[in-house]
């Protein structure tokens, strides 16, 4: 027996602030969830599987038209006309309190309630699916808590989405634990929630998937779903599938041993072309962080806007490339005068601790933002993992930012 476990496709998940980005592949990354989805569907299909599980989040809150549920009929269909089932529960994006628009699904789909745990057999096959979706979009309750003990006589698989114990970056919805779910007696708990794939138990199997496609820079790496091989009652593999069309790397480029900017692009270039090679033929968005106490740390804070176009240049000559962004991390090499840059360091922290000076920040940047044309704000962030302008943890960060810049034109001498 063969199960596909994915969770998290996120259709038509609106990309915030990509637009803003020169050269930005819009159209492809717009479609990539989309195109992850239809490789998750010929997947199944290739593996000839007995049964698809979707661990909640197959949308990304209200559609904006019905052309997003149309898509998915479809590929549900597909499946429909291969024989396979599908068992679905409803994530935290995809409760059905935040829906306006519903399709009705084809008849080889089921979808869990949302009230209480359901069970789903399959006798052909020896099998019960367990589960329980969302009601609300929030859902603080342990839902794993309600769930039967397994039948002893069946293969038992959970479909829960959840935060689990929790993980970085994602909130805590449907908290349980690994006692909790040992407790139930079920062979294979198929999770979702959890961007970033995980296998957090092998007895008895606890998955997260991740999701199929990676949508920002925090989300690197292969995306995918996992391939359950059942064999008399026991899960005998667990294979993770690629099946996003566009990989998101974080190409950390250490500068230690560069003199100047030339040796950093040459090193820039070469960790491209090892993305490149990893993506396998697929778009690769890159974010390139340059790190590391390097001689030339003055040249690059001094001269950023050359230093980020530089290295866009070196992504434009590769095939498939897009850079996302480019950061300046590097520290300086030689010491200053350290009591000077203490008592810097010193201030930026005290700023950062005072309510009072805070709130003065707060009115002085917000009192800029006001002054920005509203078609040039960034009032969502850049981007996924960027502080919204004039927000408490812009301030914070552009204090950092602050620090570093000082300490790099103190450390140097003259411009590059």
């Amino acid at each position: 027996m063969k199960v596909l476990h994915a969770a998290d496709l996120h259709i038509d998940s609106p990309l915030r602030g990509l637009t803003r980005y020169e050269g930005a592949p819009v159209e492809e990354m717009q479609l990539a969830a989309r195109h992850a989805t239809e490789n998750l569907v010929q997947a199944a299909i290739d593996h000839t599987v007995d049964l698809v599980v979707i661990a909640g989040d197959v949308f990304d809150g209200d559609w904006k038209d019905y052309g997003t549920g149309l898509f998915w009929t479809r590929q549900l269909g597909q499946l429909h006309d291969h024989g396979i089932p599908v068992v679905i529960v409803a994530g935290n994006h995809d409760a059905a309190s935040d829906f306006s628009r519903r399709l009705t699904m084809p008849d080889n789909v089921t979808q869990l309630s949302t009230s209480k745990p359901e069970a789903k057999r399959f006798d052909h096959l020896d099998l019960v699916v367990v589960g329980q979706g969302y009601g609300a979009r929030s859902m603080s309750n342990d839902l794993a808590a309600g769930f039967p003990i397994a039948d002893p006589g069946l293969f038992t698989l959970g479909l829960l989405h959840t935060s689990l114990d929790g993980r970085p970056g994602h909130a805590s919805y449907a908290p349980t634990s690994l006692d909790m779910l040992r407790g139930r007696g079920y062979q294979y708990w198929a999770l979702g929630h959890v961007h970033k794939r995980e296998v957090v138990l092998e007895d008895p199997w606890v998955v997260f998937p991740g999701n199929v496609q990676g949508r920002h820079a925090r989300e690197t790496g292969s995306k995918g779903a996992s391939l359950v091989t059942v064999e008399n009652g026991e899960v005998q593999s667990v294979e993770h599938l690629s099946l996003d069309v566009a990989r998101w790397a974080d190409c950390a480029v250490d500068c230690a041993a560069a003199n100047d900017l030339d040796s950093i692009l040459a090193l820039v270039g070469s960790r491209l072309d090892e993305a490149v090679a990893e993506a396998d033929g697929r778009l690769v968005a890159v974010r390139v962080r340059l790190v590391g106490a390097s001689p030339a740390h003055h040249v690059l804070w001094t001269n950023p806007d050359r230093v980020e176009a530089e290295v866009r240049s070196l992504g434009a000559l590769q095939t498939g490339v897009w850079i996302e962004k480019v950061k300046i991390e590097t520290r300086r090499q030689s010491e200053v005068d350290t009591e000077l840059m203490a008592g810097i360091a010193s201030t930026a922290a005290a700023l950062k601790a005072s309510v009072d000076e805070l709130a003065a920040l707060d009115n002085m940047f917000t009192d800029f933002r006001n002054k920005i044309p509203a078609e040039l704000r960034l009032d969502g962030g850049l981007s996924d993992g960027e502080p919204v302008l004039a927000s408490p943890a812009h301030i914070a960060a552009s204090l950092d930012a602050a620090v570093d810049l000082v300490t790099a034109m103190l450390s140097g001498s003259g411009a590059a």
